[in-house]
Order: C-alpha cells, then structure tokens, then sequence
C-alpha cells in the first residue's frame, strides 16, 4: 500500500474547507484508515461504525484485538447516535474540559458502533480533541473516528507525523502532517458510568483538576496493583517501549551514575534519560534530557519524542530519572513504568 502524506497549516482559517482535509474525509468514508495530529499524540482514524476499518486499525498497528478504541467526535451531538445517557458528573467534566485531553466513559447504544472497537463491552470511551486538523476532518466525514494512537503497538506514541510514517508508512492510506502535537501524553480516561468517577488512564487532564470539578474522585487499583486488570483503552500491553531496555532509578544522582559506570565496564554502551537539570552531571554514552523537572509538562510534551531518539543510537541499556506521581507527573510515570516494564530500581 502506498501511503500518501498531506501536510496542512493548522493555523488556517476555514480548514474543513482545504481539498486534504476533505480528501482525509473521503478516505474515512471509504472505510480506509488515516493517521492525524490531536492536541495529544497523532491518532490513526478509522470509521468507528464500520468493521471493515476498524480491522484495518488493529492490522496497521498490530494491535491486540482484546484492545479496545477510544471513539473521536466534534460535536457533543453525536453522541445521542451511540451512548445511553450522560449522567450529571460527566456533564461537568465534557463543559470544562471538551475538546481536549479528556476521555469519558459511557455507557453504549448498542447496533451503532462497531462491536470491534469496543471489543464486545457495554461501554464506550470517547472524547473530542482539541486540534483544529482533527475536529476539521471529524466534522468533514460526518462519522465517530476510532482512533488509538498512530505507531505500532508496543513503541513510543508518535507526537510528530515523520514518528508516523517511520512505523506506518505502506500500512495505512494517509497520514495528514499538521505539525507536533502539544500536550504529548495520551488524554486522562476517567470511568463516568459509576456514582464517583473513576480515572483508568492518568494523562493530560490531572485528578486534581478533575476532582475541582466534581468533587471526590477514584483512581483504578490496577494503576498501582500490578495484579489487576486495567480497564482502560491502551492500558492491557506494555507500550511506548525503546528498543533497548529502560530501566527507572529512584535514586541520587550519584547512585545512577554508579549504576552507568557499572554497565560500561561490562562492556555495554549506556543510555541515560534525564531532565535539563540534570543533563551536564552524566557521563554516559547517550545523555537525553526530556524537560525540565520544574515544568513538568515540557517532559509530558517531548516524552516520546526522547524516548524514540533513543533508538537513534546504540545504546544497549537506558536508565531513566523518575518523577513525582502527582499532577502531570503521575501521567509520566504511569508511561515510563509502561515503557520499561521493569520494577522501579531504588
């Protein structure tokens, strides 16, 4: 399959009118799949009513099938066409924080979606982004776009379209380039369908400011007890993995740096992810700061990014700085756990 690559300015007025939008939009209508930035990560869409497209979804990506998708919509509108009701809390949540990184689930219609991407379950997990390429090319097919993020399953999410084309190129029909996505961590899921909400995913909406909203909020066991089983989209399967090992050190520096030493004697080239407070104190064969520590959202936002970079050289081993797991911080370590899939060295 030949990938064809439109590239748009986001800042344009009247963008669903652009013939790349449109042509995005046709390709969705076509049942074909097409990779787009949101304000998170670039989202590989597919018609969230059709089988067909919703396979072609899980195939591109070598995705799980026991995985299921977060639906995109543009108006809140469409979601009378596929969910039972809205109960009051979510109400609350989708008038503060829609569109934007905030996913919502609900409790489904059934005979509308696609039983492939909500993988056989009674609910539905949907919110609207907040990037004008996406909502322009939602608006413009008239359609609920499923759509996880746009790699292959297992590797950093992508936050650029050239992170898109390196893992999809010849497997999917388009990719639109809009430019580098914003927040860079996934939207925060949170479970409305109980009477206290419940956050399945951590991300770019923190539970702090959830819970102004709200009142009382829960957090999923399985975010921290590795013996249950998560519930959230994208949370079942390691994810955002480097190529080499990541190993995470809650420790001084001092203590990392011995760590590096170690390794280099046994002969293996290091890599080490850490922040711009950080970057000058290590001696390692690839030092990569990805933020700084006292803005935390600049690490959220060039997170995967760093973590691809890393597959750029070859480092056989990575050790990585940890963050406090409050606020914006939690969602990095939720990805960083992810990503290294190892115990948390201390």
């Amino acid at each position: 399959m030949q990938t064809t690559i439109w590239t748009v300015d986001s800042s344009v007025d009247n963008l669903i009118t652009y013939p790349q939008i449109q042509q995005a939009a046709q390709f969705l209508k076509q049942n074909e799949v097409v990779a787009f930035p949101t304000e998170t990560v670039y989202g590989l869409g597919g018609n969230a009513e059709s089988d067909e497209a919703v396979a072609k979804i899980y195939e591109a990506k070598g995705r799980p099938g026991d995985n299921p998708l977060i639906i995109h919509i543009s108006d809140r509108q469409q979601l009378n066409s596929f969910v039972e009701e809205i109960p009051e809390k979510a109400s609350r949540l989708m008038d503060e924080f829609w569109p934007g990184p905030l996913t919502v689930i609900l409790n489904k219609k059934e005979a509308r979606l696609s039983d492939k991407a909500t993988v056989g379950l009674a609910t539905v997990a949907v919110r609207m982004p907040d990037h004008p390429v996406a909502l322009a090319i939602i608006k413009a097919c008239g359609l609920p776009i499923a759509a996880p993020s746009a790699n292959m399953s297992g590797r950093p999410s992508p936050t650029t379209a050239a992170h898109v084309a390196e893992d999809l190129n010849g497997r999917i029909a388009a990719i639109v380039d809009g430019g580098p996505t914003g927040v860079g961590v996934e939207s925060t899921v949170v479970d409305c369908t109980e009477e206290i909400p419940v956050v399945l995913r951590p991300g770019g909406i923190t539970a702090e400011q959830l819970a102004a909203v709200v009142g009382e909020i829960r957090m999923d066991p399985a975010l921290s007890d590795k013996t249950k089983a998560p519930k959230a989209p994208g949370m079942k399967y390691r994810h955002y993995a480097p190529n080499a090992p990541l190993y995470l050190v809650d420790s001084s520096r001092e203590k990392i740096q011995q760590l590096i030493n170690e390794k280099r004697r046994e002969g293996l080239l290091v890599g080490m992810l850490t922040t711009e407070e950080n970057q000058a104190f290590y001696d390692a064969d690839k030092v990569i700061a990805c933020g700084s520590r006292s803005r935390l959202e600049t690490v959220a936002g060039s997170l995967y990014e760093t973590l691809r970079a890393f597959n750029d050289s070859p480092v056989n081993i990575i050790f990585g700085e940890v963050f406090p797991e409050h606020g914006l911080g939690n969602a990095i370590m939720n990805r960083l756990k992810k990503a290294s899939g190892q115990p948390v060295i201390s």
